[in-house]
Order: structure tokens, then sequence, then C-alpha cells
């Protein structure tokens, strides 16, 4: 098996974010040349357009990194993580990639009981399991598109509505939001060092 930090170093949390493989993120997210975001500031004029469209908040790189923060505070990050890895393996620049990055994206997000297992019915889960054996770029496209509704639908609404979307409207930097317990059956030992950091800078 491959490691999986040579294929997917984002999952590195050690990492130091200035070393060149942090660039293989970029590669999905568009930054406006005009507005690159100097030590994560972000305009009041930016946020705004956040709030047009789920689609416009993630094409943004200070926009993804908000709302990857925000995922954090619900401890439900592992759907940004995933739409981030499904993204990358479609960017894949040969298809020898593919097989080794498409186990590593099962492994971890859709398998039964994987590390950060995203909330797929059984029909898309069963249909992405039967083409991991010879992955094509379209294979994770239905996964990924459920999980990137369910962010829509669910997530993105409350990110609009959080102090920390408030404060960048306002022009204030974000004041440190308060974890929340999300619904789910993890147990706090689950999160203890086991938070890998997206955000891109």
């Amino acid at each position: 098996m491959e490691n999986p930090l040579l294929l997917f170093p984002q999952l590195n949390t050690s990492a130091s974010k200035d070393k060149p493989y942090y660039k293989v993120m970029k590669s999905a997210i568009k930054e406006e040349p005009h507005k690159a975001s100097k030590s994560g500031s972000v305009s009041p004029e930016e946020a705004v357009k956040w709030g047009e469209s789920f689609g416009k908040l993630l094409s943004e790189k200070a926009g993804l990194d908000a709302f990857t923060k925000f995922l954090k505070t619900e401890f439900s990050e592992e759907n940004i993580e995933f739409w981030i890895a499904c993204e990358d393996y479609k960017n894949s620049k040969s298809a020898h990639e593919l097989l080794p990055k498409a186990k590593i994206i099962f492994k971890t997000f859709i398998q039964k009981d994987a590390p950060k297992e995203v909330n797929l019915d059984f029909h898309t889960k069963e249909a992405t399991s039967q083409s991991i054996g010879q992955p094509l770029r379209s294979t994770f496209d239905a996964a990924q598109s459920t999980v990137y509704r369910l962010m829509e639908q669910d997530s993105y609404p409350r990110f609009l509505s959080s102090a920390l979307y408030r404060s960048l409207l306002q022009g204030r930097a974000p004041a440190r939001a308060p974890l929340r317990r999300r619904s789910r059956s993890f147990t706090v030992s689950d999160f203890q060092g086991a938070r890998p950091d997206f955000t891109l800078r």
C-alpha cells in the first residue's frame, strides 16, 4: 500500500504549509490575483460574495479556508476534506496516479468504519466501491456530488448565520469559535490529535 502522505501530502497534519506539495491543493481553487489574501485578511466585499452561492464560496481560496474552519467547530470537516481530495484526484496528471489515490480516498472516507467516513447512501457507496479496482476520473463523482449537496443544504446555511461569517462581513478578524459537539457517535478521543489542517495560506 502506497504511503498516503506521499499521494495526498495535504493529509499530513505535521507538515509545514510552506512546502511545495501544498501547492497541489491550489489546482482546484481559483484565487483572484487582485484580491490575493494577505495574512488571511478577507474584505467584507469578498465575504458578501460567498453568500451568493455555495459554489462561489468554494471557488475561492479564502472562502474554502473560512468554511473549513467553520466545519471544524462542528467536527464535520471530513466532508470538505473528502471534497478537496476528490478535486485533487480528478486533477491527477496521469492515469497511473488514479489507482493508488482512489484506494486511499476509499479507505479514508468511504469504506465501512473509515477513519473519516462521510455520509453516503448505500447505492452510491456500492457503485463507488465496485469501480475502485479500475478507477476512472469520474469514479468519485456521484459520492462527491452527494457530499457537496449535503454541505450546501446543511452546513452552508449554518455557516452564513455563524459568528465567524458575520465577523468577516463586518471586516473583523473572526473570534475563535467554540467547538460544538455534533450528533454522531464519536468519542472525544476520536478527535484528539486527529484533525488535519486543510487551511491554505
